[in-house]
């Protein structure tokens, strides 16, 4: 696995099926989880809930039995009696919900919370993660769809408690009247079933939603990433319309969900009512006729219209569950995905050639390169997608199988290194790279935290990247912003090239290291690379030799190389020094002597 700077293991594409790290199961394997790891949490804010509910049940039945043998009777101590006796059933039922509720919203904060660090943790990864997810749906995986799933935690308790309140309800209007607890009993079971019918609507409603959502998400975080090049192309508008469809399209799927679950949800509760409402209106006949008693017609009334309540929980559950499946369904194709790269398990080898054998990626094809120790290679793309290619494939993002040919160091197929020695080993420097919030200080000792301060003035001359600093007061200490936003590109580059240079990777290959520099600082930065990497006079002790590989069209970084090799068509098609190329090679000349 090749590290490339800065930056965690990425992304390819590709969506992965298999199970990762054991796990697997898909959403519902993810959901199964969830309730497993908070079970004790889960099992009392569940039974908290339920206490609850039995007594809201009780609360009704409580003044039934008030009102037939305190208030009809017109006894004065059963009155007191009843009276304290119900205060301390609202006592019960407000305690239970308050810990009830407490114990079952930590859990959810807390999954959420570990659901959200576990879907970085697999993104930010060494060996990647197969997955066709861009950045901006991958946040939204991370935080939206990690709370969503964790709202299952809520769901299953509610559930359970509405269906104690039911049956308890159903149990009591038995003894009072057989009919009345049969038409409850009959008829919840019913509401449930056709609530069921609708539910793999409602999933594919809220799975197109939030994956609707997500794109616009993607969108926009693409969007923002590249502000700068589309001013510069005044491609705003064109930027600005493609968010826009985005953003209807998850408009519109979004309405679609809400107005399916909207439907549902009205018929569910209409029925529901129109239940309580019959039960009530069957009790004041009983009544009339002198089946049951004031008392207990007050309490079946009460009874019915408390119903109400935990039927109309029941039917709007069926949402939110197919909502946190769907979120479980989204986490798993980052958590359940295959990682991109084998972990490896044999030693980097002392001396580090760098060697790629009739490798065909992309726009490779049958590409032979050699890196010797102690070399300074620089190879010329006459085509960006090669330049491109050979860049990517080095940095360890690539999988074994997703290429032909091989990629080897000290003659070790780079895959079968170990994974922490080959990121030590090998550093590719992106053409596009970021810096961190923080300080100068911070972003060029990323890779190199034990590095002196003789050493880092090195790497800061060596890259020009010293006048950054010198300029200013606050001098290794200046202010960075997230991206490196508060440096021009060229400080921000240079800022880049000094980590880079500071790692002392045995491999470095730098990407088009100097696109937003000056041609004097060019030179000097070329000087500086040749100078740090490979010794004043061109080469170091064979045991400390390093590789060097620059990828570029550049004329200074091209003049220092020992060799150049051009690219063409995705293979090699020149090889010789710079001077020489230049001299002999027309379409050479015509590239990087413009």
């Amino acid at each position: 696995m090749v590290r490339t700077s800065a930056r965690g293991g990425g992304a390819a594409n590709g969506r992965g099926g298999g199970a990762a790290n054991g796990r697997g199961g898909g959403g519902a394997g993810i959901l199964r989880r969830t309730v497993a790891r908070n079970r004790g949490r889960l099992a009392i804010g569940t039974a908290l809930l339920a206490v609850h509910q039995i007594a809201e049940t009780l609360v009704p039945i409580a003044i039934g039995i008030i009102v037939g043998r305190a208030i009809s009777t017109g006894d004065t101590r059963s009155l007191v009696a009843s009276v304290a006796g119900l205060a301390l059933l609202f006592l019960v039922l407000t305690v239970a919900w308050r810990l009830g509720a407490r114990f079952i919203v930590f859990a959810m904060q807390r999954e959420a919370h570990l659901l959200r660090v576990e879907v970085a943790g697999r993104i930010l990864h060494p060996r990647g993660v197969r997955t066709d997810l861009r950045s901006g749906e991958l946040l939204t995986v991370s935080t939206s769809d990690a709370d969503r799933e964790a709202w299952i935690l809520d769901v299953i308790p509610r559930i359970v408690a509405a269906l104690v309140a039911a049956v308890a309800s159903a149990a009591t209007l038995l003894v009072i009247d057989v009919p009345l607890g049969l038409a409850v009993l009959i008829g919840t079971p019913v509401i449930l079933g056709l609530m069921q019918l609708a539910a793999p609507l409602i999933t594919r409603r809220a799975t197109a939603a939030q994956e609707a959502t997500a794109r616009a998400s993607g969108t926009a975080t693409d969007l923002v990433s590249g502000l700068r090049p589309l001013r510069g192309l005044g491609a705003e508008r064109a930027a600005a319309a493609r968010y826009r469809d985005a953003s209807a399209d998850a408009l519109r799927s979004t309405l679609h969900a809400a107005k399916a679950t909207g439907i549902f949800v009205g018929a569910s509760v209409t029925v529901s009512a129109l239940l309580a409402v019959g039960v009530a209106g069957v009790a004041g006949w009983f009544a009339l006729q002198g089946r049951i008693t004031i008392g207990e017609l007050i309490t079946v009334v009460g009874l019915s219209q408390f119903l109400i309540e935990p039927l109309g929980t029941l039917a709007r559950m069926p949402g939110f569950l197919a909502t946190a499946r769907a979120s479980a369904d989204r986490l798993a194709l980052v958590l359940d995905a295959d990682p991109m790269v084998p972990a490896g398990s044999q030693s980097l080898p002392s001396r580090v050639t760098l060697e790629l054998a009739d490798v065909s990626y992309r726009s490779l094809r049958g590409l032979d390169l050699r890196a010797h120790p102690g070399e300074l290679v620089g190879v010329l793309a006459h085509r960006p997608q090669d330049a491109e290619a050979l860049a990517h494939l080095l940095s360890g993002h690539v999988a074994p199988d997703d290429h032909d040919g091989t990629v080897t160091v000290g003659g070790v197929r780079l895959a079968e290194i170990d994974l922490a020695q080959a990121r030590g080993g090998v550093l590719v420097e992106p053409h596009n790279t970021d810096l961190f919030a923080g300080t100068v200080r911070s972003n060029v000792l990323a890779g190199s935290p034990d590095a002196d301060h003789t050493e880092v003035r090195r790497a800061l001359t060596a890259s020009a990247a010293v006048d950054v600093v010198d300029a200013h007061p606050d001098g290794l200490d200046l202010p960075v912003t997230d991206r490196g936003a508060s440096l021009s590109g060229g400080q921000r580059q240079r800022v880049a090239l000094a980590r880079a240079l500071l790692s002392r990777a045995p491999v470095l290959v730098l990407h088009d290291p100097t696109t937003a520099v000056d041609a004097v600082t060019e030179q000097a930065i070329a000087e500086g690379i040749s100078r740090m990497r490979h010794g004043v006079n061109g080469h170091e002790a064979p045991e400390r030799a390093h590789t060097t590989v620059l990828i570029t069209s550049s004329p200074a970084l091209l003049s220092v190389a020992d060799r150049v090799l051009v690219l063409d068509e995705g293979r090699v098609v020149g090889e010789g020094t710079h001077a020489d190329l230049a001299t002999a090679d027309e379409n050479y000349r015509k590239v990087v002597l413009r």
